[in-house]
């Protein structure tokens, strides 16, 4: 009997390909689990016509990852990140990180699968990393891990103001007391004089 298959089977053959099978084991085997067809003319029209589509489809895309692959090769991905104990970062960058840096800088979506990272990077420094797009497409690309220097809040900034603000008072009540205590010795040299100048009368 002969049948048009659907899907590659191993030591059977690929799709697409008409094959000779006993009438058992296409009844009950390949047919009713949708492998294949039986090889009418107008079934193996139709699978030929697909399988040109696929071809070409496979042919198109493939063109998009050799461009893709041509723009991502040699790329450098820059990440800030802060730091805790013992030179490690607050938490790691993951491929999904990588990939979404990655997309941005290409204009492209790359799926996070594609980035070939075994763990998580935890270190600053840098790093090159595959971008598995195909068996033979395998660009890399640089990742850099920076240490995010921290900058200062708006919070902290506020309260930095307000202390410089308290200081700046404390400073001028401080004159305004220094003013007021020399206005009194001024007050008191003159009594001072006066009583001289009244005993010196007497």
């Amino acid at each position: 009997m002969k049948v048009v298959l659907l899907e590659d089977l191993p030591g059977k053959g690929k799709a697409g390909e008409i094959k000779e099978v006993s009438k058992g084991y296409a009844r009950n085997f390949l047919l009713p689990r949708g492998l294949a067809l039986v090889a009418t003319s107008t079934v193996i029209k139709q699978v030929e016509s697909n399988l040109e589509k696929e071809k070409l489809e496979e042919s198109i895309d493939r063109d998009k990852l050799v461009e893709l692959a041509q723009q991502i090769e040699g790329r450098e991905i820059r990440f800030k990140a802060r730091m805790g104990d013992g030179e490690r970062l607050f938490g790691s960058i993951t491929a999904a990180d990588v990939a979404e840096e990655l997309s941005q800088a290409i204009g492209s979506v790359i799926d996070k699968k594609k980035i070939d990272i075994e763990k998580s990077l935890r270190k600053t420094g840098s790093y090159e990393v595959v971008v598995k797009l195909a068996s033979d497409l395998n660009p890399q690309i640089t990742v850099v891990i920076e240490e995010e220097k921290e900058t200062k809040t708006e919070t902290e900034k506020k309260a930095e103001k307000k202390t410089a603000k308290k200081k700046e008072k404390g400073k001028e009540k401080e004159e305004e007391k220094k003013t007021a205590k020399k206005k009194e010795k001024g007050k008191e040299k003159k009594k001072e004089k006066g009583k001289e100048k009244e005993e010196e009368k007497d």
